[in-house]
């Protein structure tokens, strides 16, 4: 899913962290950066002020305009086009400094925003970079409901009607948390981390067939819901089929596989669904076991070392 992000959501979403003042190009506003653009190695999403190779957010410090006010009449004025020509996101002046007057007004004959900051340029450096790379992460939403089972991020997935909330709902009462129900968003925030988040009408919300749409946080408490978690583990609940062409379980290792989530690949336990079975021991159960498995104890692979050193005691004479 593609992403982007407009000079008002940054400036928005920043102005009080960094004590952002907006003075000119406010025209601007709808200026935006997509994802896939902070992926290039040139430019940058955000830098300093550079001519050559324009940042996508141009920060200018003292040096900067120190270099700009030592340029001649039209040398500065070749600069200031050939910078606001460049159509960044928006240019930063750090420090509270003023701004030149022939700076303001090309910032408003290009719409280009120019914001001032109480801040000192490689602060601004390093949060605006860190905030555009959340903000333009990769990112997909997928069908299911969101949990943190034992301090491990779980999505369990499956078809509809096949007690997905209901399961969730056990979960909870049960002193597990509800991150997101139906529509989880998860962002690729680091090569090897998949953040999950709720979107924000959903929020505490779990829809139950047959009880309507719960309020978690209202019902359970604030320690009920989470605001975010790495996503860890996938358990898709499956109908438990009978007859000749019922696909085999393997019954040492269960039925584990993985799922492929932009570019991780996240485990994947399936759960047979059949009447009769507590799908929340099962669901905690297989949550324990592979939190194990990553720590590298493997019940399985106990169970035949120890059948494997029994048979060699009853081969010896």
């Amino acid at each position: 899913m593609a992403t982007r992000i407009t000079a008002r959501e940054l400036f928005d979403q920043l102005q009080e962290r960094l004590g952002l003042r907006w003075i000119a190009g406010q025209r601007g506003e709808r200026r935006e950066l997509e994802s896939g653009e902070h992926l290039q190695r040139r430019p940058a999403m955000a830098g300093y002020l550079n001519t050559i190779h324009a940042n996508k957010v141009q920060i200018v410090g003292s040096e900067e305009l120190n270099y700009l006010d030592g340029l001649d009449p039209r040398q500065r004025w070749e600069s200031l086009a050939r910078i606001v020509n460049d159509t960044p996101l928006a240019l930063v002046i750090t420090k509270d400094r003023v701004a030149p007057a022939d700076l303001r007004d090309a910032a408003n004959e290009s719409d280009t925003p120019l914001w001032v900051s109480s801040r000192r340029g490689h602060e601004l450096l390093t949060y605006f970079q860190y905030h555009l790379a959340r903000a333009l992460a990769p990112r997909v939403t997928l069908h299911g409901v969101f949990m943190e089972l034992n301090s491990i991020g779980v999505l369990i997935t499956g078809e509809s009607g096949l007690g997905k909330s209901e399961l969730a709902l056990e979960l909870i009462s049960r002193g597990h948390r509800l991150v997101a129900d139906d529509a989880p968003e998860f962002t690729q925030i680091a090569p090897d981390v998949l953040d999950g988040t709720c979107p924000e009408m959903l929020q505490d919300l779990l829809e139950v067939r047959g009880v309507g749409i719960l309020n978690i946080r209202d019902m359970y408490g604030d320690t009920a819901v989470k605001k975010n978690k790495y996503l860890r583990l996938i358990l898709h609940l499956e109908r438990q089929e009978y007859g000749p062409a019922t696909k085999p379980i393997d019954r040492l290792y269960g039925d584990t596989s993985s799922r492929r989530v932009l570019d991780l690949d996240i485990p994947l336990i399936t759960l047979p669904v059949a009447a009769g079975r507590n799908l929340a021991v099962l669901a905690e159960a297989a949550v324990r076991a592979h939190a194990l498995k990553t720590k590298g104890f493997d019940a399985a692979q106990t169970f035949i070392d120890r059948q494997a050193h029994q048979m060699r005691r009853q081969e010896q004479p």
